[in-house]
Parts: structure tokens; sequence; C-alpha cells
């Protein structure tokens, strides 16, 4: 049995599957089944026609990926740069979130949300935070600080500003990429896995993947998946416990398609390692043993999703379909934080105080659409139009006691019992019942077209996209209606692709990013404050080149992307004056380097400056938390004088960056170094797959990001050497 046969299960799904009425197949089915042409289903990513971007060799990206309206494309075929990044190599790499996925990739970086624990991604050196990943292609969709890896069967990467194919995402980020979560499909045979794994800190794992097809043509499939993980971590104190049960169902007919997803994940943290804010210090304090933990042993962050999404395609003809999609995301999360500052960077002295928080997310999201093909002459045509909607309401609360801090330290941390709310404490709303504050509205529609010239050796695409913002805020306490921010903006696009040889693409793209603009504060009060700007504009120019050598594939690319800053004039007044201007080269490569080794990596060099910002201290500086250079090799070898035995090594190097604006802390840059094998084998008439790695192998100390919010240089420690073992078994 060869690695790409292997399927997943749990009994818990089986007993699932078998209860399912329409699963039960009769004789005069069976007997129909026989006499129509099966449906090869490559885990189909949803009701589209075209399915799956097929796996690159190598197995651990594909070929292709989702950009946008425009649908699964080819690589070569596409005016962007996009990676999509395989379930075998999420398997292989035993990644359980989506940064962990992103570990492998060398234009990515993952930091983390603003005081709390949420994963966050630099791509291009734009922040990108998780509730701002799309699922299948709607955004806001999924668990809003931590996606767990059961949930996905791809993560899809497209760099760049994204607008016109995708919309501004909800969040406010997503200027320097976009991030697609495919989900998971019943492939043409029967799934059914195992997997139980143990990691450091006696942190245990046990996950199920079931799915089958039935029916006529087996045109009907169903996959489950479970997972429970509980225990510590490497990092003292630790403690995380997961829950997650999903079902994904699709059904194919002659002209229609119909796929459909439920989730639900209950994630808890228990004394996770927080974010360190810096204050007064000349200098970044060394990072501290990899083990230490300063969070203290009352904290804690609690968050339960419950999701789902329907999508739909009909063929009118064999050259029109039209499609339809829809979601919601009901959220609940709570923690009680005590987030370190330091002071001192010489000797970790610092201070918390306590900071709770409560918060309700009711979310809807849908999208229509229409796509076709038409020839004008020699001249082909992909065009499409759609339409979309985004509806947010979010319930908040606070309380924090900034006037009751503590004193602790990096190195030594000291811990106290969990402090009352002493009279001097603020709050907001009340922390069992959170109330109204936000309310977000997003619609926008869309028209684009591909035009195929020269006997299909140079496409151009041509696209915009009318985007509409209306968000309404609400005051704590007393729910009275605040401001409204009603805008909208045109965002074109201009995409060329050409082709001189069947494994040469060059391609050259204008394309823009948009986003709500930043909220009116600061020190001093300006005399506008509260006001939202008007929407931010990113403008991006890239050019690339993009080889396919059929087993080995790479590409590289230049850009230059600039996005709108807001200061504080001598007037007094907060606006939109400067910039960031983000200028790079990108290069990857993946497949097989021989017929047993396979690589991934990539490199990228990142200049981002300040520019115009009214200030002699900044202007010209780095933005805060953008390194200048990144890379990443991965190496996978099969041992030819072991069938089944495979190694694997990464090495992942960050340069340094800073976390302030005007560039006087300098954050190290580092370097890590990831170890695994792999063994697979037959036990009986099953397949048993055992793997062990060890991340972090040399233990390095390290601050592994600075930022993650605009203006913010808090610093995230980077994780400890941890040792990971797993074993799965198909039945």
């Amino acid at each position: 049995m060869t690695k790409t046969q292997i399927f997943t299960g749990s009994p818990l799904a089986v007993a699932i599957i078998l209860a399912f009425p329409a699963a039960t197949i009769t004789q005069s089915a069976l007997a129909e089944t026989a006499l129509l042409e099966p449906i090869t289903v490559e885990a189909s990513a949803d009701a589209s026609a075209e399915g799956l971007s097929p796996a690159y060799p190598g197995g651990q990206v594909a070929r292709g990926g989702r950009a946008g309206i425009l649908g699964t494309r080819d690589n070569a075929d596409t005016p962007f740069s996009i990676t999509s990044y395989t379930n075998e190599l999420i398997q292989d790499k035993q990644a359980r979130s989506v940064g962990d996925v992103l570990q492998n990739d060398p234009s990515v970086r993952v930091a983390r949300g603003f005081g709390n624990f949420q994963e966050s991604y630099f791509i291009r050196g734009f922040i990108l935070n998780s509730d701002d990943t799309a699922f299948n292609g709607l955004y806001g969709l999924l668990p809003r600080q931590y996606i767990a890896t059961e949930l996905f069967e791809r993560v899809e990467v497209l760099r760049g500003a994204s607008s016109f194919l995708s919309g501004a995402t909800p969040g406010g980020g997503g200027l320097g990429g976009a991030i697609n979560l495919v989900p998971k499909r019943a492939p043409n045979e029967p799934l059914t896995r195992v997997t139980a794994g143990l990691s450091s800190g006696s942190h245990k794992n046990i996950a199920a993947d079931v799915a089958r097809r039935f029916g006529p043509n087996q045109s009907t499939g169903v996959r489950v998946n479970a997972a429970l993980r509980d225990g510590g971590t490497a990092v003292d104190g630790e403690n995380a416990e997961l829950g997650l049960l999903s079902v994904g169902m699709d059904w194919r007919g002659t002209n229609a398609r119909l796929s459909a997803d439920l989730g639900w994940q209950d994630n808890r943290l228990k004394q996770t390692r927080t974010n360190v804010s810096l204050s007064g210090v000349t200098a970044v304090p060394s990072a501290p043993n990899p083990e230490t933990n300063w969070a203290q042993p009352w904290s804690y962050s609690n968050e339960r999703d419950l999701f789902g999404t329907i999508r739909g395609e009909y063929d009118f003809s064999s050259t029109v379909t039209a499609w339809g999609a829809w979601g919601f995301r009901k959220s609940d999360e709570s923690n009680s934080l005590a987030n370190l500052t330091v002071t001192d960077s010489a000797t970790g002295d610092g201070s918390f105080y306590r900071f709770d928080n409560a918060r309700e997310d009711t979310i809807s999201t849908g999208e229509l659409g229409l796509r076709g093909t038409l020839l004008t002459g020699s001249v082909g045509h992909d065009w499409v139009v759609s339409a979309s909607y985004f509806e947010d309401e979010r319930k908040n609360a606070y309380g924090f006691d900034s006037s009751n801090s503590f004193a602790s330290n990096l190195y030594a941390p000291q811990y106290v019992a969990q402090p009352a709310f002493s009279g001097g404490a603020f709050f907001g709303n009340d922390l069992n019942a959170p109330a109204l504050t936000n309310r977000i509205g997003l619609t926008s529609i869309a028209a684009g077209d591909t035009l195929s010239l020269l006997d299909d050796s140079l496409s151009v695409t041509l696209g915009a996209r009318h985007q509409a913002f209306k968000l309404e805020n609400f005051a704590y306490n007393t729910g009275l209606a605040g401001s409204v921010y009603d805008k909208s903006r045109v965002s074109p696009m201009l995409g060329v692709v050409y082709k001189p040889t069947q494994q040469l693409s060059v391609y050259g793209n204008y394309i823009e990013g948009l986003t709500q603009g930043d909220t009116a504060s600061g020190t001093p009060t300006p005399v506008n404050n509260g006001e939202i700007l008007e929407p931010y504009v990113t403008k991006q120019k890239e050019i690339g080149l993009k080889y396919d050598g059929g087993r080995f594939a790479v590409s590289g690319a230049l850009f230059s992307t600039s996005k709108p800053r807001s200061l504080i004039t001598a007037d007094n007044v907060f606006t939109s004056e400067g910039e960031d201007r983000h200028r790079g080269l990108e290069t990857n490569f993946q497949g097989e380097a021989s017929r047993n080794i396979r690589v991934l990596g990539g490199a990228t060099w990142l200049q981002a400056k300040q520019e115009s910002t009214g200030s002699a201290t900044t202007d010209g500086k780095n933005v805060i938390g953008v390194p200048r250079f990144m890379a990443n090799v991965g190496v996978e070898w099969d041992l030819s004088s072991i069938p089944g035995l495979t190694l694997d090594g990464r090495v992942v190097h960050t340069g340094e960056s800073y976390a302030d604006a005007t560039n006087t802390l300098e954050v190290a840059g580092w370097t890590r170094t990831d170890l695994g094998v792999r063994y697979l084998l037959d036990v009986g008439d099953e397949l048993l797959t055992i793997r062990a790695r060890v991340d972090n192998v040399s233990d390095r100390a390290y601050w592994a990001s600075s930022g993650g919010f605009p203006g913010s240089g808090y610093l995230v420690a980077g994780s400890p050497r941890t040792f990971s073992l797993s074993a799965a078994i198909d039945f």
C-alpha cells in the first residue's frame, strides 16, 4: 500500500455513518451502480466542477489553488503567487494549527493577536489575523483565535493584495495576502483512521477520521472528524485542552453539485504564556529560558464555536455555471489575562494587572456568482460575476484593573493568587452578559474576464470589485448608538501571464487591497477623536517567473506594496498622510530533487519602510515587526535500505526586526532546526504510520515575533524544544 492510499477514520464516525439513513444501499441500487461510470472524487474542496487541485510530485503542495472568484487554477496559469499545503504535509509535520502549517512558508511568519492568544500571520510584512482567514472562500466562519488542523484539508496562501479576488476582510487585515482553508471531503475509497499521540508536557491527543461514498454512482459522500487533546506543553505550567467534531458532506449529479459542512470546536487554555510588552526600556531584553512561564496560574482563555456552510453549483449549459454559498458562526469567548510589561530590560523586572474579557460573535455570510466561457474570434474568455455579503454582530465586555498592578520578572516570575477587582477597576458592560458593541456589514459586487490570446500562450485578466463598508458602534454600558461608518470603493485588477514554453510562465499584476481606515485616537487626544478615516487602499505591483520541470518547480517574484498610515498633525488632527512601503523579492521551490528526496522552501527579502510620517524620528525607518530576511528549507529522505522509513529536517531562519517605530529596540534574528522521522508498515491488513519529531532541536531561546497590532511591538517567545510522537492506523 502506498502512502497516497492512506485513509482515516473513527469508531464514533463509523457509527454516525452506519446510522445515516441514506447510507443503506439496496440490492437494486448496487445493480444500478454497476451499470454507471464511477465518479472520480479526489477529496473535492467544494461543489465546484474542477474539484481539488492535484498534488505536485512530492505530495507536500498542490499544483494550484483558489484565486478567489476566479476559482481553482494551476499555478502556471495564475498571475499571482499561490502555495497550497496538502493534508499529507499537515500529517507528516504533525501540525496542530494553521500556524504550524505556515512554519513551512518562507513568506509568512506566525505572530499573535493583541492581548490574547489569537494566531496572526505576517504575509509580506502585513498582518492577517486568524479571524480573517477564509473557509472555502467565505470569511469569518472558522474559530476566531485557533483553528485545529482536523477541520481542513489544505492551507492555501495567496501572497499579495486580493481585494478584487476575495473582497475586503472583516477584521481589517489581509493587505499582504490571503489564507483560504479547504474543507475535507470523502475520497473514492473508504477512509477509516485513528491517530493517537503524545508530546512534551504529557500532552495527549486522539483523533478519528471516517469517510464513505455511497448511492448510485457513489455520488454522495460523508466525512466525519473528531478529536480530543489534553495536557501540558513544553512550557512550564501551561495546559491546553481541545474538543472537536466536524461533518462534511457532498453530492454530485449530472448538472448540479452540493456540499455542506458543520463543525464544533471547544478550545481551552490555562496559564498560557502571554505576550510581553515593553515600557521605558532602551533595549530589548534577552529571550528567557524557553521553558519559563511568566503567566499567572489563574489566567485562562476559553473559546467555543459552532459553524456551518452550504455551497451549490448548477450548470445551465456546457459554458455557463451558477453558484451560491452561505455560512454562519456562533462563538463564545472568555478570558482572564495578566500580560507582563517589562520596564527594565537588563533585569527583566516588570509588572502585570488583571484584564478580563468576554465576547460573543454571530456571523452570517454568503455569495452568489455566475461564470462561463465564450469565444470572440480567436480570443477566448473566462468571465465571472459575483455578489457577496458579510454580517457580524459582536457583543463584548471587559474589566481591567491597571491601578492594581503586581511586580513580576521575565526571568524569575512571581505568582500571586487571582486578585479581586479593586474599586479603581474599569468595566465595559457585564462580563457575565456581554452586550452589543459592534455591527459589521460588508457587501460587494465583482466582475472579471480572463482573455486567452496567441493560442493560449498569453492570458490577460481584467476585473473590478465594488466594496461597501457599514460599521456601527454602540457605547459600552449604555448601549447608545455611536458613529456609523458608511464608505465604499471600487478596486481594479490587471493580471498578465505569458508562457513562452510549457515549462515557463512570466507574469505580472496590479491589484489593490482595501480595508477600513483607522479610528482617530492617541496622545494628545486629537480634535477628531473617534472618527474613522476613509478606507485604506494598498496598491501592489508585482512581476514574477514560474518554472515547472515536471517533478521540481521554482518561482520568483518582485513586488512593491504601499499602505497608508495614520498620524496626528501639528494641528492635532488624526489623519492619513504617510505610508508603509513594502518592497521585496520572494523565491519558492518544491518537488522531488531525486527519486528518494523531496524538498520544500524558499527565501524572502523584505524592505518595509515608513514614509512621510511627519517625524524625522520615524521617516525611512523599518516597520515594526517586519524582518529583512526570511528563509525556510525542508528536506525529506526515503531510506532505500529500509523501506517505509523517511527522515525529514527543516531549518527556519528569521532576520532581525524592530519592536518600535523609531527602530531603537532591535529584536535579534533567529534560526531554528526541526527534525522528524516516520515509518510505514503493514500490520496484518492494516497500515500503521508512526511519526516522531523534535521541533527546536537545540532548545533555542528566541523572540519569535514582535508586533501583530498596528503601532505595537509586543514580543512573543519561541516555543521550547518539543517532542512529538504519534501513531496512525488505517482499518
